[in-house]
């Protein structure tokens, strides 16, 4: 079996989490610090080859009310991009709110979140990746 990856881009950091082999389970992973889509995708082609990943998701974030905002539209460049470059699927998934659940999951957690805004991205790919697979199992 293989892995999903997920992403959670942003403009500095990106989080990623990765399913276990039977695409059950979403775990955060790690976070890549955004320098600039080259090295970003050096560094994921890195985590599919380790990680026997053959698809990706990337939260797309839509505005509360389901529209398009900038980060959107630089997140859907950034999907484009991947697509190009990538011999894999390549997903996006709305992704509204995941920052936050993230966040208030660390501190219920005890995990101090100011300084620690990799952790948030990173559970944030892997609050937005179980969804994704909740909703593929269910098919």
């Amino acid at each position: 079996m293989n892995r999903v990856l997920s992403v959670d881009y942003g403009i500095k950091r990106i989080g990623v989490a990765l399913s276990d082999l039977m695409q059950i389970i979403a775990k955060p992973y790690t976070t890549i610090i955004n320098i600039d889509n080259q090295q970003v995708l050096q560094e994921l082609d890195i985590i599919v080859q380790d990680k026997n990943v053959n698809r990706i998701i990337v939260g797309l974030p839509l505005t509360l009310k389901g529209e398009y905002s900038e980060q959107t539209k630089i997140t859907i460049k950034f999907v484009e991009f991947l697509k190009q470059n990538m011999q894999i699927e390549i997903l996006t998934y709305d992704e509204r709110l995941s920052s936050i659940q993230a966040k208030n999951s660390l501190i219920k957690q005890g995990v101090k979140t100011g300084h620690n805004k990799g952790a948030v991205d990173q559970t944030a790919a892997a609050l937005f990746l179980q969804g994704y697979l909740d909703g593929i199992s269910n098919k």
